[in-house]
């Protein structure tokens, strides 16, 4: 279920047009995860985000995941609008090929001072690593099912903020990241980092779903933000990288 993006060294897990569902640097390689000490909007992020794996002698091909940040949720119009802008450098790149995109994306909104405009917090890259352990980051995924339809229509517990729908909220996704990570073989004893988020209160659901399950082998880093398309209500990305800087 996998393919290989030969040209960023990596594989990755296809999703759709906008990002893939997860990178795996292959044979060789590890993934770099740099994280910008304050938010950079997208054009600015892109610049700098192209210095910074020139300067580490790697091609902008091996860009293989990014997080970033939005003012508000989108409609579902406007997030497609946004993907259509965003994929437009990916393919200045060389990586997009106008249908499939390799590159593992998060993309949440916090609810406390938002940016003013979609900006990055963090991206990673693959770079020569000889010896290492399998990296991988597996993208962002909130409450919404597989297909074609609206996100109205496939998500999980829909308008369903009750302490009994944001638990199936939880569970549902901790089961996307798993499949996910399963993909590459791998399962949360193999992951150094996760990430929630939400604005919901999911502590009654902690233990079961995430502690017991092993998502939580490194601790949980809560980020007090929404998904990126209205009524999403959570999301959650993991990761494994070795090395890890902020600039």
């Amino acid at each position: 279920m996998t393919s290989d993006f030969a040209a960023g060294n990596y594989r990755f897990i296809p999703a759709v047009f906008q990002y893939s569902a997860g990178a795996a640097a292959n044979p060789g390689y590890e993934i770099e995860r740099v994280r910008f000490d304050k938010w950079v909007p997208l054009a600015e992020g892109f610049a700098r985000i192209a210095q910074y794996i020139q300067a580490a002698g790697r091609p902008l091909t091996s860009f293989c995941a990014c997080e970033l940040r939005s003012p508000a949720a989108f409609t579902d119009e406007g997030f497609r609008n946004f993907n259509l802008h965003y994929v437009k450098t990916l393919a200045e790149w060389g990586i997009y090929d106008g249908k499939t995109n390799p590159v593992a994306r998060s993309n949440v909104c916090p609810e406390i001072d938002p940016p003013a405009e979609p900006s990055f917090y963090a991206f990673s890259f693959t770079r020569p690593s000889p010896g290492a352990t399998l990296s991988f980051v597996i993208a962002g995924s909130g409450e919404s099912q597989d297909g074609a339809a609206s996100y109205a229509e496939r998500t999980v517990r829909y308008r369903d903020i009750s302490p009994d729908g944001i638990k199936e909220k939880v569970r549902y996704v901790v089961g996307v990241m798993e499949k996910r990570m399963g993909e590459f073989g791998l399962s949360w004893k193999d992951a150094t980092a996760t990430q929630a988020y939400t604005i919901h209160d999911f502590h009654p659901v902690l233990a079961d779903a995430l502690v017991s399950r092993g998502a939580a082998r490194a601790g949980l880093t809560w980020h007090f933000a929404r998904p990126p398309v209205i009524d999403l209500e959570y999301e959650m990305d993991c990761r494994r990288v070795m090395r890890e800087v902020v600039i």
